[in-house]
């Protein structure tokens, strides 16, 4: 604005105008996309070096427990067995949860949707950052994988893999911490959004306009990290 103020008024509705973001989501996730969206990532979590501002992630461990303790047996309803299923899983990545890996700002929401691509497959840009926060950025990493390297089956695609974590090493190779804790951080990120999806299909009010994502997609997500034993079976 002329004022200097990046949010004004127009019509006594609050305006922000910003610049036009060419491109968009991609609905045929390809390697060239893989390689471009993990050296981006890690060149916007080395970006946040030394921002002091910090915004605790609420959909971590305290968020998880409350989730389960809300959805309680209703879960069942969605899938015979998913209530146990969500409370063993929540106890296990309780128990086991990383305490000190390098961590920072995070996008914590980096689905194909979120990601633009123009029509020769260049990053353009990525949009909400709703969920930002601080985290570590391992978590970030394995967010992706989960909604980038499965085939439309759901079944683990390592190519995809390979080529999402090279990229990333390129601008910010993984500690051997950060590489030992990736299939616990792995089951996280997908009970994370499993438990997302499994509260908006039982919640959600029934004359809201909204398609609901369905919760079997990371259940099944779940049940291949739970069946990981080493990172290397990430294609590290």
């Amino acid at each position: 604005m002329r004022s200097g103020e990046f949010v004004g008024e127009i019509k006594n509705k609050p305006t922000l105008i910003v610049s036009f973001l060419q491109g968009s989501g991609v609905q045929h996730i390809e390697v060239m996309h893989l390689r471009a969206l993990g050296a981006e990532m890690a060149r916007m979590h080395k970006a946040g070096e030394g921002f002091t501002t910090s915004r605790a992630n609420g959909l971590s461990l305290k968020g998880w427990q409350s989730d389960v303790n809300t959805i309680g047996n209703r879960a069942d309803t969605i899938m015979p067995g998913l209530a146990q299923i969500l409370a063993e899983e929540l106890r296990v990545v309780t128990l086991s949860w990383p305490k000190a890996l390098p961590a920072g700002v995070i996008h914590a929401d980096l689905f194909p949707d979120n990601v633009f691509f123009d029509a020769q497959g260049k990053l353009t840009g990525i949009i909400d950052f709703y969920l930002a926060c601080n985290d570590f950025f391992a978590y970030d990493l394995v967010i992706a994988l989960n909604a980038w390297c499965f085939n439309v089956n759901h079944t683990f695609d390592i190519t995809k893999a390979k080529e999402l974590f090279a990229a990333y090493q390129t601008i910010r190779p993984l500690t051997q911490n950060e590489r030992d804790a990736l299939p616990l951080l792995a089951r996280g990120a997908a009970l994370n959004f499993l438990l997302l999806r499994a509260h908006h299909v039982l919640f959600s009010a029934k004359d809201v306009l909204v398609t609901h994502k369905d919760p079997m997609e990371y259940v099944k997500k779940l049940k291949f990290h739970q069946s990981v034993k080493s990172y290397k079976e990430y294609g590290l």
